[in-house]
């Protein structure tokens, strides 16, 4: 079978080899577990307990605080320590839910449902209820993600089963250990779209995962499994349209704009879980790998768990390590600590006992297109960065700099060592943040305007 994919791209060291044959292990949860209340995209959720109340595995501890947001549950059974600010992997601060776990695992009352018997919107409420976000880092909530202004117009479903990042394996761990949950999973997203087809998606270097989910799918109309070449960032949401269905899409539109919807693995997962079984989403799957890493491992976890008790269940690190990431090597982020916890968007911990990129010395552009080559926006990111680095925001968007997706092909292909990527994420930052000003600014003297008649 053919083998699709997207014009441009890049072939980083995979490093999947370290964990990819791991089997799944449950990660004990911590005695102090801790639940940020922003833990997708919109705003923080709003706590509905108490200091001295006593929760429930499985119990709403915090609802959505508006459309675009999301509820929170407790993985643990215990009590709230206190509602305090906490430190993210990002660095940030956040209040936060601290629930001293009793180690009793008691659970509140789950409903299970079949989904024959559920309409389109009590599908969409347990989704909802569930808190549901996508797991592949955006953390948009799934059930505003599969409200979209005309539905009928939706032919296509993708689960993301690609996982282009380096080092990641927890999504091929889940295909294979959790294949018919997700076939069920992408079933209930399907019976929201009438006009819809579902396709798991996965590259090819995951063969054990596509013979699997090719037997599993078997005979099914509104199902199949579309092989991907593997390429970075073949997983990013335009790329994998592009490559599944040959439709392009730019910063200014949504999937749903070209007929998509595009879902993680451990989403479509998260979302039977929900709809399926009525349990919220508590856990997730990730991988903890990297040179510095004694056993580098795939492990399901209770949120609100540590990223140091993940290291220690993964027997520690080597030595001592210079480099912990949060994601993957291309898109995730530096983290100063290990004490903070994982959420609904923690995929993997990375830990690299050298870090060779701080001493990377950086010299000049010798013009040889490589990170234009890789780019799969097809921008000219050498360019874009000289405009980034003098301020010159006009400039940087007149040369469509915001379709920067941030995936890093760039400063990995530069043989200059220019840190390409950084310097159009910080000037796509500060274009961004000007532009929602001046709307705030224009929203604000048209209802003065209107006020005075």
């Amino acid at each position: 079978m053919r083998k699709r994919t997207f014009k441009g791209g890049i072939h980083p060291f995979e490093g999947k080899e370290l964990s990819r044959e791991q089997k799944t292990v449950m990660l004990p949860a911590d005695e102090e577990m801790v639940f940020p209340l922003s833990q997708s995209i919109g705003a923080p959720s709003k706590p509905v307990v108490a200091k001295g109340d006593h929760v429930l595995r499985g119990q709403l501890i915090a609802e959505p605080g508006g459309f675009v947001s999301s509820a929170i549950h407790s993985s643990v059974s215990g009590t709230v320590k206190t509602i305090e600010p906490r430190t993210l992997a990002t660095g940030g601060k956040c209040m936060s839910v601290i629930i001293e776990n009793d180690g009793k695992e008691e659970e509140t009352e789950f409903h299970p449902a079949s989904l024959e018997t559920l309409t389109k919107d009590e599908i969409l409420q347990r989704i909802r209820d569930g808190g549901v976000v996508g797991m592949g880092g955006a953390g948009f909530p799934t059930a505003v993600k599969l409200t979209p202004k005309n539905p009928d117009k939706i032919d296509t479903v993708i689960v993301n089963g690609a996982e282009c990042e380096p080092y990641l394996t927890s999504d091929f761990r889940r295909m294979l250990e959790d294949g018919e949950a997700l076939v069920q999973g992408l079933q209930v997203i399907l019976k929201l779209f009438d006009n819809a087809k579902g396709y798991f998606a996965i590259e090819d270097n995951k063969p054990e995962a596509i013979a699997h989910m090719q037997e599993l799918t078997r005979g099914m109309d509104r199902i199949s499994v579309v092989p991907l070449k593997t390429k970075y960032p073949q997983g990013g949401e335009r790329t994998i349209i592009k490559a599944v269905t040959g439709r392009e899409l730019n910063s200014r539109m949504l999937p749903a704009d070209v007929g998509a919807i595009v879902d993680n693995v451990d989403t479509v997962y998260s979302v039977k879980r929900a709809v399926l079984d009525g349990m919220p989403l508590m856990e997730r799957i990730i991988t903890v790998t990297g040179d510095g890493v004694k056993n580098p491992q795939n492990m399901r976890i209770h949120l609100g768990t540590s990223y140091a008790s993940a290291l220690k269940a993964a027997g520690g690190s080597v030595g001592t390590p210079e480099k912990y990431i949060s994601g993957g090597p291309m898109m995730g982020f530096s983290m100063y600590s290990l004490d903070v916890p994982l959420v609904k968007g923690s995929s993997c911990l990375l830990v690299f006992e050298k870090d060779p990129v701080s001493r990377l010395q950086e010299t000049a552009c010798i013009n040889c297109c490589r990170c234009s080559a890789g780019c799969p926006e097809h921008l000219l990111p050498a360019r874009l960065a000289d405009f980034a680095a003098r301020g010159d925001l006009p400039s940087f968007e007149k040369y469509h700099g915001l379709e920067c997706v941030e995936c890093g092909s760039c400063s990995w292909s530069c043989p200059a060592k220019r840190p390409l990527t950084q310097l159009m994420k910080s000037a796509r930052r500060q274009l961004l943040a000007e532009k929602k000003k001046a709307a705030a600014k224009a929203k604000a003297a048209g209802k003065a305007a209107d006020k005075n008649g």
